[in-house]
């Protein structure tokens, strides 16, 4: 006799055998997807479709509108790439998956790219995408694992195995070649059709994919050159020390050199910091407004400030503003498509308040500005600034690279810094760090230590901080007259002392659950390092307290 189990999809309740995987649940299910199912959540448990359902469930099958099964896509594109290349070119080809690129991630070989090579590749895989080669996922012992890898000259996933505690690793085969990812997987290469491939130099290109943001298509590669010279600067700089995956800083750590590179790294930021100070004094005659702009937890704060004592060190005498004081009063807040306040957009700020009091400021005009309660929701006039001959009015906000702005101000009078996190520490060869997931990091902690909210809220708040990032920061970040990295190479080992208590306090019936299990997984490639040498004026001291801008 078949055993049956019930288990409820969108709202419905079925009868099934049980024992039946979530892949063949997935089939009777994908005619009400628009895009291929990647994973399902059971029970609120994120799992792979090669998964047995054996008791009563409740069913959420996840496609490319998610941000799960997106990271899936992404992952199972990068295997059908990587087995494609040493199919094509032979078992010492690889790929180095090196950052994240306008919505694509920017990979380089090693060896020469041609386009008729960069064609063969893009056929290869279209190929093996339409053979719908199967995703086998392996359990091996940890030790066997590291033995594998050794034996293909991959060291970087050696050395991963070798600071992963676990007792047996997670491996996928594809045809009889074994990898590991950090990510869940697709069942097979045909879960993951839509790609495209733009070649950047003789031995780099962009491996584009659908977003969350833009799943039913693939935009045109724009190139951005501020982006991926920073990126690759800091690359260049990450091979120069010997520190260019997780594998390398916790050898460092482990072998008690960290408080070196920590000195290193942030002596290094100064210096940027101190050459843009520089810049700007070089054409003080021209430049009267300093904007600054940037993603959620970029360092904004700090990094104004620490610009503002760089550039008074040349006889300059800054003058900040924050975007943020110019919000409309709470009841004029406009709302998003789903009718709540939305803070992100342009609209939010009293932008005819702000051009006419920076137009009066730079007439030499005393003018009385805002100061922005958040506790009730408006503006409170209690402070008068006036520019002085060799003053420089330094403004952040998250809108303040937006052409819309400060449209009655020449362009030349203006300066546009873009900051972010742009991490240059990788896992290792094919498995990257997210700036997102860094940055994400240290909003967790900050909002926990400053806010009191805890990893939920933060959690819950991060698509529509994300979603304005999108829609009001990113599309300007190439009008940028400097682009400033505020990542530091060893910051992960930091913040997950700070960051991991927290993540544990999320219960397994919370919907973000299965986000803060996968930070924790990501946290434990890492060896944590003590905060004590990270001085006071670093830009990490804005999340993990102790900043001598802030407190």
């Amino acid at each position: 006799m078949i055993e049956t189990i019930e288990v409820e999809i969108k709202g419905k309740k079925y009868q099934l055998s049980k024992g039946m995987t979530l892949e063949e649940i997935a089939k009777e299910f994908q005619k009400e997807y628009k895009y291929p199912i990647l994973l399902a959540k059971v029970n609120n448990k994120l799992e792979e479709l090669t998964n047995e359902v054996d008791e009563n469930s409740k069913i959420e099958f996840c496609d490319l509108t998610t941000r799960e099964a997106n990271r899936t896509h992404i992952s199972g594109l990068t295997y059908v790439l990587l087995y494609t290349i040493k199919k094509l070119f032979g078992e010492d080809a690889n790929i180095f998956v090196q950052h994240s690129l306008d919505k694509g991630l920017y990979i380089e070989t090693n060896f020469k790219l041609t386009e008729t090579r960069m064609k063969n590749i893009k056929e290869g895989m279209k190929k093996i995408i339409e053979a719908d080669m199967p995703i086998i996922k392996s359990t091996v012992d940890r030790a066997e694992a590291i033995k594998y890898f050794n034996s293909k000259n991959d060291k970087a996933k050696a050395g991963v195995m070798t600071y992963n505690t676990n007792s047996y690793i997670t491996l996928y085969r594809l045809g009889n070649y074994y990898n590991y990812f950090y990510n869940l997987m697709p069942t097979s290469t045909g879960k993951v059709k839509d790609f495209d491939i733009t070649i950047i130099k003789d031995n780099g290109f962009v491996l584009q994919f659908p977003t969350i943001y833009i799943p039913e298509k693939i935009p045109a590669y724009k190139h951005h050159p501020h982006m991926f010279e920073v990126f690759q600067e800091c690359r260049d700089w990450a091979k120069i020390i010997g520190v260019s995956n997780s594998v390398d800083l916790n050898r460092v750590v482990s072998l008690g050199k960290i408080n070196d590179l920590i000195r290193i790294d942030e002596t290094l930021q100064s210096n940027r910091l101190l050459n843009l100070a520089r810049e700007i004094n070089k054409r003080k005659k021209d430049i009267k407004i300093v904007l600054i702009a940037g993603p959620s937890s970029s360092g904004k704060t700090t990094t104004s400030k620490k610009l503002c004592m760089y550039l008074e060190s040349f006889g300059l005498h800054p003058k900040v503003l924050s975007m943020d004081d110019y919000f409309v009063e709470r009841e004029d807040t406009p709302l998003d498509e789903n009718g709540k306040p939305d803070y992100e957009c342009l609209e939010a700020i009293d932008m005819k308040l702000f051009d006419k009091q920076i137009e009066d400021l730079l007439k030499g005009k005393t003018v009385t500005i805002p100061t922005y309660s958040f506790l009730v929701g408006k503006k409170e006039f209690n402070k008068e600034m006036t520019l002085g001959e060799e003053d420089i009015l330094v403004i952040e906000g998250i809108h303040a690279l937006d052409n819309k702005v400060l449209t009655n101000i020449p362009r030349a009078k203006k300066y546009k810094i873009y900051i972010s996190a742009l991490t240059e520490l990788n896992l290792d060869d094919h498995n990257r760090v997210s700036t997102t997931d860094n940055r994400m990091l240290r909003r967790i902690i900050r909002d926990n230590r400053t806010r009191n909210n805890n990893v939920e809220h933060t959690l819950k708040s991060w698509d529509s901080v994300r979603r304005g990032e999108e829609k009001y920061i990113f599309p300007f970040q190439d009008d940028a007259d400097f682009t400033f990295n505020s990542a530091l190479i060893y910051e992960i080992g930091v913040l997950k002392t700070y960051v991991e208590p927290l993540l544990y306090s999320v219960p397994q019936d919370s919907p973000y659950y299965e986000e803060a299990k996968r930070l924790i997984n990501f946290l434990r490639l890492f060896l944590p390092i003590p905060a004590d040498v990270v001085p006071q004026d670093s830009i990490l001291r804005e999340f993990i307290g102790g900043s001598c801008f802030h407190e």
